[in-house]
């Protein structure tokens, strides 16, 4: 008997969701509950659609978190990340409601999303959320990622 709670992605052929609201994303006990520390997945080339003109929007997301009872499945976090490219919304409403669903979901004690987004008709739009202050004692790094310079 394994001692892995049973998933829908992990070990198992998953179909890339056509949406982000089909998207389906796994929570599985927190390893280490009871200790403060900070959970980082990166997605340096994430894509949605813009609402207006149709075009892919390309970004950088960052997401940082401090697990409570449960953290997400990675496999589970790429697929729906993933299904946003064939969504077509804001950055704004993007990089937010990434955040309110891991949120909503998951119930961490405190999350943040960084999306750093390459730019739209010449002006780069990034968008930051987070839960509320960081708890006292957790250690999160910088995000890591400059300032618009060409992104390279």
């Amino acid at each position: 008997m394994s001692d892995t709670p049973s998933t829908l992605h992990l070990g198992q052929t998953s179909p890339l969701p056509a949406s982000p609201d089909e998207a389906q994303l796994d929570y599985v006990p927190n390893p280490r509950r009871g200790s403060l520390y900070c959970v980082r997945f990166t997605a340096p080339e994430f894509t949605s659609l813009c609402p207006v003109t149709g075009q892919p929007d390309f970004a950088h997301l960052v997401i940082d978190y401090a697990p409570a009872d449960t953290i997400v499945e990675s496999k589970s976090l790429k697929l729906f990340l993933a299904s946003f490219r064939n969504h077509a919304g804001f950055h704004e409403d993007v990089t937010v409601g990434i955040g309110h669903r891991l949120r909503g979901e998951m119930q961490p004690t405190w999350l943040r999303i960084g999306g750093y987004w390459f730019p739209r008709g010449g002006i780069p739009i990034d968008v930051f959320w987070q839960t509320g202050p960081v708890p006292e004692g957790l250690w999160v790094p910088d995000q890591g990622v400059a300032p618009y310079r060409g992104r390279g």
